[in-house]
């Protein structure tokens, strides 16, 4: 897989957060969460979908961004994600 370049592209290394796990909830609606915001006082877990609508926002605030919104093709196929 190639890297991404982009402050919402990360790669995920063991000095790091954990991966996230099926166990991990959106914290707007609480599906699965794909990506972690981690901020100076404390993280937020968001879907897909949701971490796209707020990306603006927390940009300005995050300290890293675990982005595993990759596995969402490998996991359910080309139409994951595919509506906004």
């Amino acid at each position: 897989m190639k890297p991404r370049n982009g402050w919402f592209y990360v790669n995920v290394t063991a000095t790091m957060t954990a991966p996230l796990t099926a166990a991990d909830r959106c914290d707007r609606c609480n599906a699965q969460a794909y990506v972690r915001v981690v901020l100076p006082a404390g993280e937020l877990l968001f879907c897909a979908h949701h971490a796209r609508e707020h990306a603006p926002k927390f940009a300005e605030l995050a300290t890293h961004v675990q982005d595993e919104t990759d596995r969402l093709l490998a996991e359910h196929g080309a139409g994951a994600g595919a509506a906004s």
